[in-house]
């Protein structure tokens, strides 16, 4: 939520990489400016101290609050204009109540200022100008990317490996995230390069890399390797790749691992963090996705809300007789949304959080699904997390259920 009371013009931005669109608008609606500007530091801040000097409060519009908006942002607040980011959606749904179907930049910028003119309810404030912010928003995107990468390796090389030996992928397939199997994989990554392994130098190998359970491990890879005595088309293909896309998953998690330390040091500066982490099921990456979706909580004066903004509010479907369940809408901050269900589940698995688990319990009696339940808890976990921005309190464990 963003007060625009007091503002003398509303600059839409519509961003590109190399030139944006800027769509001034006043109070009253007149377009006072409507120009292509180049994103460059010295056009950005020379139109906005121009048009500070000119109109007096200017408020900064734009439709992206990250990546190639963060130039536009820095040189709007260096300039003295205050700055707000209007979501995509909130975009699209806007631009549909204006004339014409033509999508042009020019368009675009003037639907971005008159929606922040006549409904300042759809604008997020920005508050991410802290540098420790700014870098842990670049790390927890890069950290999403990781994440991705590990888990498109891991689908490839579980598909290759039932491809050429189910047996054997039973074996490794869940255990792909291990050090000791990825090392075993990139260096010997067929059916027969393992044989001709044998057993004393895999359980040796599996063991250097940290395995604890080597021998038994061992076991079963060779108890699978016995299974099968056909060579199935493309094993010898499978041969050079599975190496290849085993080193990328170890390099993968090793740098995710890293990225994870940095993100922690970087979380430590933050009282936000400490405050957060007091509340079961909150972790570092669940927790710097929600400091990076809100900042520091304070454009949301309710609960509600910060359970908007997430898509927690759960929407049931009904026409005429026909209901169906409750279901998270599409709507809301995806990676805010994702945070916090994430961090639901894991509390009803902790066992200083039994308040949690009483209440999914008391969900699924009512009849809810395993998803529904979580849904909701998440969404009660809002107004804890928002009373404990707002009071600066620490989570205290209850031994009763949340309400209903």
């Amino acid at each position: 939520m963003v007060d625009t009371v007091g503002i003398d013009l509303f600059l839409g931005l519509d961003l590109g990489k190399e030139f944006h669109h800027a769509h001034g608008l006043t109070g009253q609606g007149k377009t006072v400016h409507d120009r292509r500007l180049p994103n460059t530091e010295p056009k950005l801040q020379e139109l906005f101290e121009k048009l500070v000097a000119k109109f007096g409060t200017v408020l900064v519009v734009v439709d992206q609050d990250a990546k190639i908006g963060a130039l536009s942002i820095a040189a709007a607040r260096a300039s003295g204009c205050r700055v707000a980011y209007l979501p995509g959606l909130s975009m699209r749904r806007a631009a549909d109540l204006y004339p014409g179907e033509a999508k042009t930049d020019a368009r675009d910028a003037y639907v971005i200022a008159d929606t922040a003119r006549t409904m300042p309810h759809t604008l997020r404030a920005i508050d991410r100008d802290d540098e420790a912010l700014a870098e842990l928003t670049m790390l927890t995107g890069y950290d999403n990317d990781l994440a991705g990468e590990i888990n498109r390796t891991t689908n490839r090389l579980r598909g290759l490996l039932a491809q050429i030996h189910p047996s054997l992928e039973r074996v490794l397939g869940a255990r792909l995230h291990y050090p000791c199997i990825q090392a075993l994989l990139s260096r010997h990554g067929s059916p027969g390069k393992l044989k001709k392994l044998g057993r004393a130098r895999c359980e040796a190998l599996l063991k250097a890399h940290g395995s604890r359970k080597a021998k038994r491990l061992t076991e079963e890879i060779f108890t699978a390797l016995a299974e099968q005595t056909l060579t199935v088309p493309g094993t010898d293909a499978s041969a050079l790749i599975v190496p290849g896309l085993a080193a990328q998953l170890a390099a993968a998690h090793t740098q995710r691992q890293a990225t994870e330390a940095e993100i922690a040091a970087l979380l430590e500066a933050l009282p936000l963090f400490h405050l957060l982490t007091s509340l079961p099921g909150m972790g570092v990456r669940t927790t710097a996705a929600v400091i990076v979706a809100i900042g520091d909580g304070s454009g949301f004066p309710t609960a509600g809300h910060l359970a908007s903004y997430a898509g927690l509010v759960p929407a049931t479907k009904s026409s005429g007789t026909s209901i169906r369940g409750e279901h998270a809408p599409h709507r809301g901050n995806r990676l805010l949304k994702r945070a916090l269900f994430q961090a639901a589940f894991a509390a009803i698995g902790c066992k200083s959080d039994l308040a949690s688990r009483v209440y999914y319990d008391r969900q699924r009696a009512r009849g809810k699904t395993h998803t529904q339940a979580i849904l909701r808890l998440a969404r009660q976990r809002v107004n804890v997390i928002h009373a404990m921005i707002r009071t600066g309190t620490f989570y205290e464990p209850r031994t009763l259920g949340l309400a209903a």
